[in-house]
């Protein structure tokens, strides 16, 4: 068994906020907040991975569209019924398949069911992979044309 890597540790990590975030119904960006102040006087909380950061953010901001894909990819399942550590899993990863571009789908998809093995129940990760894998079939029409998009940021 390969050992996790920063990335995979970034992702659980991100995953956790995401699904905890839910959970007490606030953002996960606000969660994000809250613990890195908490690690100021609380080591064990532990350091925020710029990964994590990057993720959660672009989760948070983009979470309707996100959402949206997903809805459109469930067979017979609505976003509401999938575990809610599913749902995080899923949400993390359909955004980095559309937005990571320095990360291959096929490893956003591998990591996606890895995090689904680890958290989840035994049929998760068969669903999370299905599920994933036609999403990630758009990844590179997606990444192309957001990469063609004037940035209005600068």
């Amino acid at each position: 068994m390969k050992h996790p890597g920063t990335r995979h540790k970034a992702r659980k990590r991100a995953v956790d906020l995401l699904f905890e975030a839910e959970a007490k119904g606030v953002k996960a960006t606000d969660l994000m907040a809250e613990r890195r102040e908490l690690v100021i006087t609380d080591e064990s909380v532990g350091q925020i991975h710029p990964y994590t950061a990057r993720v959660v953010e672009g989760v948070t901001a983009d979470q309707a569209q996100v959402d949206a894909v997903l809805t459109s990819h469930l067979k017979e399942w609505t976003l509401p019924r999938l575990p809610a550590v599913d749902r995080a899993v899923m949400r993390l990863a359909t955004w980095e398949l559309f937005n990571a571009t320095d990360v291959d789908p096929v490893v956003i998809v591998d990591e996606a069911v890895q995090l689904a093995k680890e958290l989840s129940t035994d049929d998760s990760p068969a669903f999370v992979n299905g599920v994933l894998a036609t999403i990630a079939d758009l990844a590179p029409q997606v990444r192309a044309a957001a990469a063609a998009e004037p940035r209005n940021d600068a």
